[in-house]
């Protein structure tokens, strides 16, 4: 999985320009901040840091305001409204492959739209990428011990997203939170294949892979290492006979059920895997 995921990440990157394609499909074949951050961010962190810094510098020539999604020109791709954790993606692949993360205006995340690309709000994910401290993510989404996907809305259910807030956003002093809000989300799974989002995801049972990924890299990271690795036992379920992260796949099959592969899932592969086997940067 792991080689194979390095594999995925150098085909859907641009070489020369740095551009990182979510998936080899039209309406995929863009460029989202927070996908090709994860990308540079993995890279980076399997040693590969003249490709991580391409990619990073790509995404510090975007204007984030200006879309979703872009070209792999640059050119932002029309119809869909910048997402409120863009900025602080961009800013987490720099620092990853050792530059100066850029100035984009990383406080305007509430009322915005976030990973799960619907309608704007004042959304948990965005608020931890957006480098909102522990105090202020606990009182707009702490709720029973956990945290929520909607601040001051506990029926909003909990959200994979808190993993962010382990890695790669630490706010050590929620570690207790996110650890409850991603074994009460785990526990209520329901698949072998992996997780839906968050708790009260309306886009049917079908699993996820990059929220499978990342929750069980920041579980991980937490201790938790048995959780983690079912999760990865789950994500290789999941997986092709070749080895490729769908973005979705069947609850019941496991046959993939949209874009096959997805560089975000890969990135997280990565970046779980490294975690719970440590290796020296650049040690395959």
């Amino acid at each position: 999985m792991y080689r194979r995921s390095l594999l995925v990440l150098r085909a859907l990157t641009d070489r020369r320009t740095g551009a990182v394609a979510a998936g080899a499909r039209d309406g995929w074949a863009d460029v989202w901040p927070r996908d090709a951050a994860a990308a540079a961010i993995a890279l980076a962190k399997a040693g590969y840091r003249r490709e991580a810094r391409r990619v990073a510098r790509f995404l510090a020539g975007l204007n984030l305001s200006a879309a979703a999604r872009f070209r792999g020109t640059g050119a932002p791709v029309p119809g869909r409204g910048a997402q409120g954790d863009a900025a602080g993606w961009v800013a987490a692949a720099a620092r990853a492959a050792g530059l100066q993360p850029s100035h984009g205006d990383r406080r305007r995340w509430r009322d915005r739209a976030d990973y799960q690309e619907g309608g704007g709000g004042d959304y948990l994910g965005n608020a931890i990428a957006s480098g909102l401290n522990a105090h202020g993510i606990g009182e707009l989404f702490g709720f029973d011990g956990a945290l929520v996907r909607v601040a001051g809305d506990p029926g909003s259910g909990v959200d994979s997203a808190a993993a962010w807030a382990v890695r790669p956003f630490p706010r050590p002093s929620l570690f207790p939170a996110v650890r409850r809000t991603l074994l009460r989300l785990v526990a209520r799974g329901g698949s072998r294949f992996g997780i839906v989002p968050s708790e009260t995801w309306n886009g049917g049972d079908d699993p996820w892979t990059a929220p499978t990924a990342w929750t069980a890299w920041a579980l991980a990271a937490l201790g938790n290492r048995r959780a983690a690795l079912s999760l990865m036992i789950d994500l290789r379920r999941a997986a092709t006979p070749l080895g490729l992260l769908p973005e979705r796949v069947d609850a019941h099959t496991g046959l993939p059920t949209s874009t096959t592969p997805l560089a975000w899932s890969h990135a997280f592969a990565i970046l779980a895997l490294r975690e719970l086997w440590p290796m020296p940067p650049g040690q395959p």
